[in-house]
């Protein structure tokens, strides 16, 4: 077996470590200055990149110290007979592998360096046209996210379910929590395409549907945000939707609807109306800071431009059920025949392509002139 270099390993790229250290010695001197927090805006975000350099740093640091006990390691191979021998080299396989996906990880990491990537986030479902078929592909989709949340090791809250007049779902919101989870989330907002035989068609007829999924950060800080009680209209109502004996009888589901922008936001996890009320606040200063911030860059389309209009031509994703099966994300080109995989919330290879791809807003196949699409 090879040895490892012995001498300190210099790491250029995503690790970067001089570049990042002399960013956090920055960063502190600037905070250490007097008035520094009368910004608060710009002060909050130097404050949520320190946190996120500081992460970087020290998970590098653990990387490079797991790095020199497997060079120890692989020196005592040298060593030992061939008994102990064979023991080590099994435990340096091992350790290699877990070095390989922790290397994957930091990789990742250095790409959520947005100033709300660190956030939680609030995950939209919406069923587009098509009625019975796309309110049941949205609570498909509403099922995936819930595992795929579990797989990330993420927490799903259900602020809001809508059903369908005859199945499925209208429209779901989701609180999603954890670390980076805005980060990883962000890579779904857009149109979600479905072509299966329909269940609900007696002949048995191929149906396209679509839903659109809207993603969010939910901003953690006290935002400068004015929120007159003229400007809001509190409507409550009965908790509905999936929970059977625990779903709330009394009038405990709140929604918020913004007067100025329009913007309306409902929540009816809790039991309580005022909790409720708070999250459903929450939320909607959420929503206004996005919109702000949309009109502030002059960019609406990174808002509801890549999301587009729910139908042809708008799509991110395309899910194939019959008479093939293929998923395949449209700005990335990566596709699996692991359908069933990817609606058991099996979706890291399409989110994790989309951040080392940088974000494409375009779809992959619109520069090469063709479509593998049914």
């Amino acid at each position: 077996m090879k040895k490892l270099r012995s001498e300190p390993v210099t790491y250029g790229g995503f690790f970067d470590l001089a570049g990042k250290t002399l960013r956090i010695e920055e960063i502190e001197n600037q905070m250490s200055m007097p008035g520094f927090w009368d910004r608060q805006e710009q002060a909050q975000a130097l404050s949520t990149q320190l946190s996120g350099l500081k992460d970087m740093v020290g998970n590098a640091k653990q990387f490079q110290q797991s790095l020199d006990d497997l060079r120890t390691m692989i020196e005592l191979v040298g060593e030992a007979d061939d008994d102990e021998g064979a023991q080590y080299e099994a435990e340096i396989h091992s350790t290699l592998a877990a070095l390989t996906r922790q290397l994957d990880e930091l990789e990742l990491q250095s790409f959520l360096t947005g100033p709300h990537d660190s956030c939680n986030a609030i995950l939209t479902i919406h069923a587009g046209a098509g009625g019975t078929e796309s309110c049941d592909w949205a609570d498909m989709l509403f099922r995936m996210y819930s595992r795929w949340t579990e797989r990330a090791g993420f927490t799903c809250e259900i602020q809001d379910l809508q059903d369908g007049d005859e199945a499925g779902l209208s429209r779901a919101i989701l609180r999603i929590v954890g670390k980076n989870a805005y980060g990883y989330c962000k890579a779904e907002r857009g149109v979600h395409r479905l072509v299966r035989i329909s269940p609900f068609d007696s002949n048995k007829r191929r149906h396209t549907s679509f839903c659109s999924v809207d993603v969010i950060a939910e901003i953690e800080e006290d935002l400068d945000i004015e929120n007159r009680d003229e400007d809001l209209r509190v409507d409550t109502y009965r908790s509905s939707g999936k929970g059977g004996q625990h779903v709330n009888k009394t009038d405990s589901a709140v929604r918020l609807t913004h007067l100025p922008t329009g913007l309306v936001v409902a929540c009816q996890n809790e039991r309580s109306q005022i909790k409720n009320k708070e999250t459903a606040m929450k939320t909607l200063k959420s929503r206004i800071f996005e919109l702000k911030e949309d009109e502030k860059r002059s960019e609406m389309e990174r808002f509801y431009g890549e999301k587009g209009a729910i139908g042809w031509g708008n799509q991110i994703r395309s899910y194939v059920f019959q008479p093939y099966q293929m998923v395949k994300d449209l700005r990335t080109g990566v596709e699996t025949s692991n359908v069933q995989g990817v609606m058991d919330g099996d979706i890291n290879a399409f989110i994790h392509a989309w951040l080392r791809a940088g974000g494409p807003k375009v779809r992959a196949n619109a520069q090469s002139g063709h479509s593998s699409e049914d």
